[in-house]
């Protein structure tokens, strides 16, 4: 039988990839809200999250567990070319090297780190989000909504913050950027919250689909079985 995805599922993933190339270039400025130090990456990053719930609510593990490696391909290879074209001889005339190499030249230890919490932030994010679906028999799509990010969230930055900065920066600062990422990342997908609901509502209602994983492989490996 030939396996098909609907257009609206490739949108969302489209869209789920390009948070997540935008979130890593985005990184590299540091900003301040309200007195609060974050990276600009904070602006997009969570939208994949957001991403990742609705189609593990509408379409099941087995898809979710597939736009995330697609995501992972993405990073990777955005940081791979990256990293060629650093090596690559500039233009004579071209003066822009230095910044061009700060964007695009993430250090090999934070590249890492970026994209094992993102494995496994995302996993976990659709392993809770697919769970409490079945336990919940459904209902409380918000309550699953909010559980389900907090959870990711928060072991992506327990991964990428000890990864990325041990050694570099004071343990009380890197442990205040973890409670402060997550939290912050977390409250964004509050706030969107009414959005997406009123989202998941429509496409399950232009799908006709709401998969429940009862029969499901949650081995991430399984990546043919979509």
């Amino acid at each position: 039988m030939q396996k098909k995805v609907s257009v609206l599922f490739m949108l969302l993933g489209i869209l789920f990839n390009i948070c997540l190339v935008a979130s890593n270039l985005l990184e590299t400025k540091v900003i301040s809200l309200f007195g609060i130090t974050a990276t600009a990456g904070l602006i997009v990053f969570p939208i994949s999250y957001i991403i990742n719930d609705c189609i593990a609510e509408i379409w099941g593990f087995r898809k979710a567990r597939l736009i995330i490696w697609c995501g992972f391909l993405s990073n990777f290879l955005i940081i791979a070319f990256g990293k060629i074209a650093i090596q690559l001889p500039a233009a004579p005339f071209w003066q822009h090297e230095e910044s061009f190499n700060f964007v695009f030249g993430l250090a090999p230890r934070v590249a890492v780190a970026s994209l094992i919490a993102f494995l496994f932030g995302s996993f976990l994010n659709a392993y809770v989000m697919s769970k409490m679906k079945i336990a919940t028999n459904g209902k409380y799509f918000s309550l699953r909504a909010i559980v389900s990010t907090l959870a990711g969230e928060s072991i992506d930055s327990l991964i990428f913050f000890p990864i990325a900065f041990i050694g570099l920066i004071p343990t009380h600062e890197m442990l205040l950027m973890i409670i402060t990422q997550a939290g912050l990342k977390s409250l964004y997908e509050l706030i969107i919250l009414p959005v997406t609901v009123r989202v998941v509502k429509y496409i399950k209602q232009v799908e006709n689909s709401d998969v429940y994983d009862t029969n499901t492989s949650f081995n991430i490996l399984k990546i043919k079985d979509f």
